[in-house]
């Protein structure tokens, strides 16, 4: 009994969503038309700004980079989950298990930096309209993009440095629909109190930092669209704005709730409501959020589908 005790495990099972049969074939079709959206609106959007010369600025090259890093957020979760909706077999090996939590980290991260980059580049066009053009040259929203990418990919790897040290021998099932790396600590059997508290030194500090920042941003930013004089202005300017408060008040609100809040924390069914907003929900709703109220956007999509028709 103690030999079989010891043996590591190096398969995993997810659980999914729920376990009632009767729901998995209609979840598997919810998600798989939020997904088909999802990658359409983000890779359509990015498709749309390489190929309209008026949208060629670093607002929508910053936009056009949100749009990847969502659908790699999405990618990284939702195949998976809607292989398991329709199969009995729900395992995944040690090594997936770690690459589906590093890619989704991965791109959660690089969100967080450009959504402050954002945000920064919303307050210098609306606060120093004429320093714009030399203050967000692209020779600096590329060196903005290169670090919030570099950042956001190399700040996982200490996380998946450190799961290397964790055993897994008492259970291999994994009460969630993906590699959640917080489930993957409740089933070690090796103390996995230094990788909690890094996960939750780094998210506190990543996520306060960037916050912060959003916050200095826009509230200079609100300052300067009451002092504007034209109704016009004030009018394009809240539109722009609100569309990207919206955004990272989602974002940051459901990340903040997994990952910085006090360990007591809602029930297991609450973390996977929270899951599921950041890994799907925000990438399907990102791409509307920041074009629907955009003319500059509708309008390179009304040129695009003119030219097709013509």
């Amino acid at each position: 009994m103690m030999e079989t005790n010891k043996t590591l495990v190096t398969e995993f099972v997810l659980t999914g969503l729920t376990d009632r049969p009767g729901l998995q074939v209609p979840l598997f079709l919810l998600f798989s038309v939020i997904y088909l959206i999802t990658m359409a609106g983000n890779l359509g959007l990015i498709a749309l700004i390489w190929k309209d010369a008026h949208l060629h600025t670093p607002m929508y090259s910053l936009l056009g980079s949100l749009a990847f890093a969502d659908a790699c957020t999405s990618s990284s979760v939702t195949p998976k989950m809607l292989v398991n909706f329709l199969s009995k077999n729900h395992s995944i090996s040690l090594s997936d298990c770690v690459t589906q939590f590093y890619f989704f980290a991965s791109s959660a991260n690089t969100e967080c930096f450009l959504l402050v980059v954002m945000a920064y580049d919303r307050y210098v066009a609306i606060c120093n309209p004429l320093l714009y053009p030399i203050v967000m040259s692209n020779v600096f929203c590329i060196q903005l993009l290169s670090v919030s990418y570099i950042t956001g990919f190399f700040h996982p790897m200490m996380h998946v440095g450190l799961l290397f040290r964790l055993t897994f021998c008492k259970s291999n099932v994994i009460h969630y629909f993906y590699c959640e790396i917080l489930q993957l600590f409740k089933i070690s059997c090796t103390d996995p109190t230094v990788n909690m508290l890094l996960i939750f030194v780094l998210s506190a500090f990543i996520q306060s930092f960037t916050f912060i920042g959003i916050i200095i941003s826009y509230s200079s930013v609100l300052f300067a669209i009451i002092k504007k004089k034209s109704e016009k202005g004030r009018r394009k300017a809240f539109s722009t704005c609100s569309g990207h408060l919206l955004s990272v008040s989602l974002f940051y609100g459901t990340l903040f709730f997994m990952y910085v809040r006090p360990g007591s924390g809602p029930a297991a069914d609450q973390d996977k409501m929270y899951s599921l907003f950041y890994t799907i929900i925000i990438p399907l709703l990102n791409p509307f959020i920041y074009s629907l109220r955009n003319k500059e956007v509708t309008n390179a999509l009304r040129r695009t589908l003119v030219k097709k028709q013509s």
